[in-house]
């Protein structure tokens, strides 16, 4: 109803819905242009401030650092001691696998060599105290023999001696 009294008044109500669309478009187009600006203008104030601010965050920045910096120094030293303990616990772990290790290879093969009939260090060192014993022996031998030879050429001269004796005591003798 209120469309047909609009059109008897001579039709004002579109032309107010014209001018009503008209004006929130251009509305909406000055919202946007002084967006657009703000924008700019903030764009520019960055840039001018934007050495200021770096500037001042690396100050922040030093001033942070230099308050952090011995607990992170100590930190990091304390984390050092720590690898340097776990390091040294791995590697005497695995040095005692490796003896481990060692000892089952060595034990592997001294029993393939003795089923082979070659003689382990414990023969070896076995038979060398026995060839020095055999060597004394040997000597000793050799010294008893030579000894009874020597007592033998002794008794020879001596018997020799007494005979010497009485020869020289009878040509003396009256």
């Amino acid at each position: 109803m209120t469309r047909k009294a609009d059109r008897s008044d001579g039709g004002t109500s579109s032309d107010d819905g014209a001018k009503g669309s008209a004006q929130f478009a251009g509305s909406v187009r000055d919202s946007a242009s002084q967006i657009w600006l703000a924008g700019l203008g903030a764009f520019a104030k960055a840039q001018e401030e934007g050495g200021k601010v770096f500037d001042t965050l690396v100050k922040q920045g030093q001033a942070l650092q230099r308050k952090t910096q011995p607990v992170m120094e100590e930190t990091l030293a304390e984390a050092s001691a720590r690898m340097a303990g776990v390091a040294s616990d791995i590697s005497s772990r695995a040095s005692g696998h490796w003896g481990k290790l060692e000892t089952i290879f060595e034990d592997r093969v001294a029993l393939a060599l003795n089923k082979m009939g070659v003689p382990s260090a414990k023969d070896v060192d076995a038979l060398a105290a026995r060839i020095e014993e055999l060597h004394r022996m040997v000597a000793a031998m050799a010294a008893n023999k030579a000894a009874p030879a020597k007592e033998a050429g002794r008794r020879a001269r001596s018997a020799s001696r007494p005979a010497t004796a009485k020869r020289t005591a009878r040509k003396t003798a009256p």
